[in-house]
This record gives C-alpha cells, structure tokens and sequence, in this order.
C-alpha cells in the first residue's frame, strides 16, 4: 500500500459524498446517463400531461424514483470506497507486523 493509493480512495470518497449530497438535494449533475434521461422523459412527460389539464402524479412518482435509485448506487459506491480504504489499512498494517516480528525494521 502507497500513500498514493489512499489519497486516491480519499479523493473519490470526497467526491462521491459531494455527488450523493447533490442527489439528496434534487440536483442532476450527479447523475448518469441512463438515470438523466429517465429524470428528464419523466419531467417531460409530467409537463405534457399538466398542459393537458391532467395529474402529473405518476411523473413525480418515477422522478422520485429516479432520484432514489441514484442515491442508493452512491450510498452503495460509497461503502464501496471505505471497505477498499479499510482494506488497504489492513493490509498495510499486516505487513508491518510481518516485517517487525521478523527482527527487520
């Protein structure tokens, strides 16, 4: 383990917890391809259906939705990030051990 390796796992664990705050605030940057596109159909679609003089109830359901499903694959990417951080600890404390019970520091 490099201290390169953990100050690349901090610097995504940042930015993943920057993106999963975006979500839970509405935003859409954070968001991928597939998850912008089903967000804007579905606010396209609500649109459309409110200038018709209709319920707009099934588009806000699939934009919450949308917006859950994006905070659950950051929540999981972000637990993700701290079992590999804490993984690299480990072994990196593993090693020293071996090498300090070895009589060779």
């Amino acid at each position: 383990m490099s201290n390169a390796d953990l100050r690349r796992l901090d610097r995504e664990i940042r930015a993943t917890t920057k993106k999963l705050e975006a979500v839970r605030r509405g935003e859409l940057w954070p968001l991928n391809g597939r998850e912008r596109r089903a967000m804007l159909r579905a606010a396209a679609g609500g649109a459309y259906r409110v200038a018709r003089g209709r319920s707009a109830g099934r588009a806000e359901q699939q934009i919450e939705s949308t917006g859950s499903a994006a905070e659950i694959r950051l929540t999981a990417e972000l637990s993700a990030l701290h079992g590999e951080r804490q993984r690299l600890i480990t072994e990196a404390a593993r090693e020293k051990a071996a090498k300090r019970s070895s009589g060779w520091w």
